[in-house]
């Protein structure tokens, strides 16, 4: 193919020990692309590299390779790694590493370096000495063993109001978390109980407000998030300033023009300082005694080290037409086999537009009128999958993204295993990372919002065994509140029914106790919650549907446990009625 001809004459290929050697014998800048065989090199640069090498126009200095680092030595500590690496290798130095396909911050390197390089050869500056990068091998990494320094996590406990949650503070603080350097290793979503209340807060028991503070934090839905931070002082990297006064003068020999980064010692804010320079503290509490802190991950989560252990990672996947016609129960049957759990899959037939977003990188080739053509002429299959490390698994099962790829560095993928004549590219798609598959997964499988009622006779217990039912059906808990029901809100959810003769039966159960209100998010979120209830008699329930709601909490009719929206009209009325200031989860269908 003329794209893999190009792309051999822009990057040499070294595949062993001896030709790595070799390669850093080369004078100037060296520009690195170390991948795994499984997946090949990291296409998605190359238009960059490419654009660099024609606009530099500096092929002495300036060389760009690709190298396997499961046949080279040297590169074992990047054996088994998803993520792009590129090195920066000056005069058979490795200076520098760039994780990931950050295409501004490796442009900016590659021209920093080549303009050094150029000033060197006019005189204008002396060569810098630059420190050669370590690579560190990944179980040492993993063990600590190579850090000089304790990197052990602390954990905080932060509890995300119930009144916070309602007004849809929760993401904005969630980023703000996050931005500060922070990472969210659990998260869960429930309504707590009055004993968990008081343990939390028992700090301020004794304060006047207490006894009216805890209602307000058991009658909503609130956030808990496991936080962790890095138990060391953080780098704190600072430029420094030339001063006017020797910038112009001639370098010594242990100068260069380069400025040469200080490194500070700054101890880092605490998660408290840091919600409180956000502006976020009144919205949320936390807990950073560490006795305390494993005493709560137990209650909230008591799975936290097998969570923290198995990263289970959602991806979007998709069978292109000719595949799904054909041997689409093969590849489920692999999948499946595979340790892959299917969350949902639909059928879809593609617009030109949809097509051409997701082939953008064969727009190049001489097939991709015909591939376009063939990605629109039936139905493709979308999939959601789950599994531990579920991106790098897909990657490595999949194979290369061409035909020609998987041949030479992946033959037994399924990319070939599937291969058709009439197109010469993996007839299996999937997300390049994990950001870009929530977007994906949002765009195929947009959310849709449903209303839900849990009824008074449901006991706590009860209340929270059906919400571990709606979390395990794949729901999203948008919003939760108790509430116990008058007529007039009443009215708003069951408005479809308010002229019927029962009507008054109704209001008399629902004024037994409060309810619980909630709005609840996936996709085809109407169909799949009234599948969920079951059937309106518990005793019918029992024998259709035994393992729904209704057959397991309901009592009679009246009394079935749940009560849910009918149809996707329905259920927003009801949610923008009883939660004014709700902003619905997309609906639109694609």
């Amino acid at each position: 193919m003329a794209g893999k001809k190009r792309e051999v004459q822009l990057q040499a290929v070294i595949n062993n020990q001896s030709l790595w050697d070799e390669m850093l014998q080369n004078k100037g800048l060296t520009v690195i692309d170390v991948y795994q065989a499984w997946c090949g090199p990291c296409k998605a640069m190359q238009t960059l590299f490419r654009k660099l090498k024609n606009e530099l126009n500096e092929d002495e200095i300036l060389h760009f390779v690709v190298a396997e680092a499961d046949n080279i030595v040297t590169l074992q500590p990047f054996r088994d790694k998803c993520e792009p690496i590129f090195l920066f290798s000056v005069n058979g130095k490795i200076i520098a590493k760039i994780e990931g396909a950050n295409a501004p911050l490796v442009n900016k390197k590659i021209v920093n370096l080549i303009n050094e390089e150029r000033k060197i050869a006019a005189g204008k500056m002396v060569r810098p000495q630059y420190h050669e990068i370590a690579f560190v091998d990944s179980d040492a990494e993993d063990t600590g063993e190579a850090s000089n320094e304790n990197v052990d996590k602390l954990y905080n406990i932060v509890i995300i109001k119930p009144e916070a949650v309602i007004t849809g503070k929760t993401i904005e603080i969630k980023e703000k978390i996050t931005y500060g350097g922070f990472v969210i290793e659990a998260e869960d979503k429930r309504v707590l109980t009055e004993k968990q209340v008081r343990d939390f807060y028992s700090q301020i028991a004794d304060q006047p407000e207490f006894e009216d503070f805890v209602p307000s934090m058991t009658n909503g839905l609130s956030h808990i998030l496991v936080i962790s931070q890095v138990n060391k002082q953080e780098p704190l990297w600072k430029e420094t300033v030339p001063n006017p006064e020797t910038e112009h003068k001639e370098p010594s020999e242990d100068q260069h023009e380069m400025a040469t980064p200080t490194m500070m010692k700054k101890k880092r804010d605490s998660l408290q300082e840091h919600l409180e320079r956000q502006d976020i503290s009144q919205f949320c509490d936390i807990e950073e005694n560490v006795d305390n802190v494993n005493k709560f991950i137990d209650i909230f989560f008591p799975d936290f080290k097998s969570m923290t252990s198995a990263k289970l990672e959602r991806i979007l996947a998709l069978l292109r037409p000719d595949l799904f016609q054909e041997k689409a129960e093969d590849v489920l049957n692999i999948i499946q086999v595979e340790g892959f759990e299917i969350l949902m899959q639909r059928q879809i037939v593609l617009s030109k537009e949809e097509a051409q977003t997701l082939c953008k990188e064969f727009e190049n080739e001489d097939y991709f009128g015909n591939l376009i053509e063939n990605m629109t002429s039936g139905p493709a299959l979308a999939l959601v999958l789950l599994r531990e490390n579920g991106l790098q698994h897909w990657k490595k099962l999949i194979g290369p993204s061409t035909v020609e790829e998987a041949k030479d560095y992946l033959p037994e993928s399924l990319c070939i295993q599937f291969a058709t004549e009439s197109l010469p590219i993996n007839q299996l798609y999937g997300s390049d990372s994990l950001e870009v598959a929530e977007r994906e997964i949002q765009y195929f499988f947009p959310p849709e919002s449903t209303l839900v009622l849990i009824k008074p006779h449901v006991t706590h217990e009860q209340r929270e065994e059906i919400v571990n039912l709606i979390k395990k059906a794949g729901f999203d808990i948008i919003l939760l509140k108790e509430m116990l029901l008058t007529k007039e809100q009443a009215d708003k959810i069951y408005f479809k029914i308010v002229k019927k003769d029962f009507y008054k039966d109704v209001l008399e159960m629902l004024s037994e106790g409060p309810s619980w209100v909630m709005v609840l998010s996936k996709w085809n979120a109407v169909s799949e919650w009234r599948r969920l209830m079951g059937p309106t008699d518990p005793e019918e329930a029992k024998l259709l549907s035994p393992d729904s709601i209704r057959a397991r909490f309901g009592r009679n009719v009246l009394r079935n446990a749940v009560h849910g929206s009918s149809t996707s009209y329905e259920a927003m009325e009801a949610i923008n009625k009883t939660f004014e200031d709700f902003v619905p989860a997309n609906t639109e269908a694609n």
